[in-house]
């Protein structure tokens, strides 16, 4: 059975959008002050802000365990907040622990609801609670500081049931600023949503739902807003009043109001009924109670709430509208089936303006051929917009290495710090999702096997502390990510010894270049440990890293020199749907060679020698280096194609690791292509394992494959 009310689920999505978001602020502000050694009011306030927008929704969602953390935590910063030099002191260390414990825990939640909405069950949170519960009186000065915060968090067994959240103290100021209460009056609370948030009558009713247990009798203005649609424009206009008799005092309920969700402001508008108390506006009271003072100001968190969820609508209402900046997330699917659109839009064009049935007509016509220009000219507009919108930087995936590098650091007992450049560098998301494993192998790696603990760089003449750098840069249409450690270094004489011994060398061991020797450590089932740790040694990362790579069309090369670090670089494509393609021609075939995979192309003359060794295999020297031939026709069987090296073209292909050349008769041209997939009764054929990446469709309706160089090297 799952966790969430049936009509919370809509609301799924976009509560996990929101913590996420959320959860990556809160990240960068711990690893930027805690870096820095402290933490500013700014950053203070910014936290107390998300703490307090993640206790609302998740109370809004039912998720009590997430709730709870979240509201002691931001107890925990409400001292802080008016006590900024705490984290100047003896709790700052303890404080950060507790911040990212409660990081990780939110994060685990929003993943295993990502998994499985209906499987979800909330994990406990009792013991980071408890230690948070520890660390208030501390703070406060009611307790000896005597806290030890623990590494990890238990989270293991499930909540038996959400949590009832309530604000669990309220200060004497705001005590004195609710109504009196009278359990025969009727109170009237008129609630403003924001402006945009859309379905206002949904929302009115999830208010009502959240709302009720704290009721006798309720009612509202306009009234069953969960069955009637067409109220949404009159919430809008005139907000929407709730009337309500209760036993409890007015400041529960102000709080649920707080915690939910696109509430942008409300008021309370008096009582009506026996013995009514004196009306009293919630407005009113903000203005008499400064910001600073730890009254519980209803309207204060509230502007709190709005802040941290829409910052860019907060600058517009103090700017008069000045630089305002609109953005709305989008569905992945819908996006994908946008691109999938574009493509059919880029093959349709391409069928127009090359279609055969104009080759027959004389060039008169103009209008036509103007046309088809600014036909052309449109889609590669459409086309960029497209790919712009599936673009995501890489900052986000770079932030999350800096918490490997902390943890490791801690548990290694090493010193070593991430220094990133690059993170605004834009990239396709669907290449986004897939980089995030990679890296965290490379990084894993090279805080446990590189980077030296602090003695031992110490010793070898070296600052104490290791900086392990990652960046990216766009560089000729592709992505390039460097990952450098200042650790120490590959050894050259290890790897090749590790290799005869796991019996994977594929040549004598002088033959070997030091960049194949690198490469070696990308094998499956390699390691230089003897002993797997947590964190490597059983010869899968790099594997793993590898095959990553390669499934995005992407390239990985190692350097190194002993003593002194190593640098990985990762070349990869910008996007995988639409690429930039060399049209090259085996007998009738035509095929795609994508141009990120070009070196050279060049014809038989000077400079070129032909070699055969002595078990017949074709080579080609050029510039005195010496490349395998692979010719197209005899791979794929083809017949009637030219088997005269003085007749046909050499492409020269090459990965981060090989490099051949490609034998084809000739080379037609360059064409942007869009990439389909293999229809899936074809994988018994296993065309992806014989060197093709794909397929498209040509101007004149034809399908062509695209050649996969990654797997034509490995196979060669």
């Amino acid at each position: 059975m799952s966790v969430f009310d049936a009509s919370m689920e809509p609301m799924v999505d976009m509560f996990l959008f929101e913590t996420s978001t959320l959860l990556e602020q809160l990240d960068q502000i711990l690893l930027e002050s805690e870096q820095s050694g402290g933490m500013n009011n700014e950053n203070i306030n910014e936290i107390f802000r998300i703490m307090h927008t993640i206790k609302g929704s998740a109370a809004m969602m039912g998720l009590g365990a997430f709730s709870k953390v979240a509201h002691r935590t931001e107890d925990m910063f409400y001292i802080v907040r008016d006590n900024p030099e705490i984290m100047q002191g003896q709790f700052s260390r303890p404080i950060f622990d507790i911040l990212f414990q409660a990081s990780d825990f939110f994060k685990s939640e929003v993943e295993a609801i990502q998994a499985s909405i209906e499987d979800y069950q909330p994990k406990d949170s009792a013991e980071l609670t408890n230690t948070i519960d520890k660390m208030i009186p501390q703070l406060k000065g009611e307790a000896p500081a005597e806290i030890v915060v623990e590494e990890t968090v238990a989270v293991e067994e499930p909540v038996e049931e959400a949590e009832e959240i309530v604000e669990e103290a309220v200060e004497p100021a705001a005590a004195e600023a609710a109504p009196v209460i009278n359990a025969e009056a009727v109170h009237n609370i008129r609630v403003f949503f924001e402006d945009d948030c859309q379905m206002e009558n949904i929302r009115a009713f999830m208010l009502l739902t959240q709302i009720k247990d704290y009721c006798d009798e309720l009612t509202s203005v306009p009234p069953s807003p969960e069955t009637n649609s067409g109220c949404a424009s009159e919430i809008i206009k005139n907000g929407f009043l709730i009337k309500f008799r209760t036993s409890f005092a007015l400041q529960d309920i102000y709080n649920v109001i707080e915690s939910a969700v696109n509430i942008k402001s409300y008021e309370y508008e008096g009582v009506s009924g026996a013995a009514a108390a004196p009306a009293v506006k919630v407005a009113e009271k903000v203005e008499e109670k400064p910001v600073e003072q730890k009254a519980a100001v209803v309207e204060t968190k509230v502007e709190e709430k709005a802040a941290a969820k829409q910052p860019a609508k907060q600058q517009e209402a103090k700017s008069g509208g000045a630089g305002k900046q609109s953005m709305i997330s989008v569905n992945q699917t819908k996006l994908n089936q946008l691109m999938d659109v574009m493509g059919e839009i880029v093959i349709a064009e391409s069928m127009v303006a090359n279609s055969p049935d104009l080759k027959n007509i004389d060039n008169t016509l103009d209008n036509f051929n103007k046309s088809a220009r600014q036909l052309r000219k449109l889609t590669d507009q459409l086309q960029d917009i497209v790919m712009s919108i599936r673009m995501v930087p890489l900052s986000g995936v770079f932030q999350k290495m800096n918490l490997i590098v902390r943890d490791m650091n801690r548990k290694l007992g090493k010193d070593a710090v991430l220094k990133t450049f690059g993170g605004d560098t834009e990239i396709d998301k669907t290449i986004n999702d897939v980089l995030a494993d990679p890296f965290m192998h490379m990084i894993r790696n090279s805080m446990d096997h590189a980077i030296e603990s602090v003695e031992e760089r110490i010793a070898a003449g070296k600052p104490k502390q290791g900086v392990i750098t990652l960046g990216a840069q766009n560089i000729g249409g592709e992505i390039v990510i460097t990952i450098a450690d200042d650790g120490k270094g590959l050894d050259r004489e290890k790897l090749i010894a590790k290799a005869k011994k796991n019996g994977i060398l594929t040549k004598p061991e002088s033959e070997y270049t030091d960049k194949e020797a690198f490469q070696l450590i990308m094998l499956p089932g390699f390691s230089t440990k003897e002993v797997a740790t947590e964190f490597s040694g059983r010869g899968v990362g790099m594997d793993v890293v590898r095959q990553n790579i390669e499934k995005v069309n992407g390239s990985i090369s190692v350097d190194s020199k002993k003593g002194e670090g190593t640098t990985f670089t990762i070349k990869i494509p910008l996007t995988l749907a639409i690429v930039d393609g060399m049209e090259v021609s085996v007998a009738d075939n035509i095929y795609i060679i994508p141009i990120t995979s070009i070196r050279q192309t060049f014809k038989l003359g000077d400079g070129v020698q032909l070699i055969t060794d002595t078990t017949g295999a074709e080579m080609v020297m050029i510039r005195g280096e010496c490349y395998p031939v692979i010719r197209i026709h005899r791979k794929y069987a083809i017949a009637d194609a030219k088997t005269e090296f003085e007749d046909g073209i050499f492409i020269l292909i090459e990965n981060a690791s090989k490099a051949a050349c490609l034998f084809v008769d000739e080379l037609l041209g360059e064409q942007q292509v869009v990439v389909k997939p293999f229809p899936q009764y074809l994988s018994k054929y296993e065309l992806k394992e014989n060197g093709f990446a794909g397929c498209t469709i040509m101007g004149d309706g034809s399908v062509s494959l695209i050649l996969d160089a990654n797997n034509l090297l490995g196979n060669s």
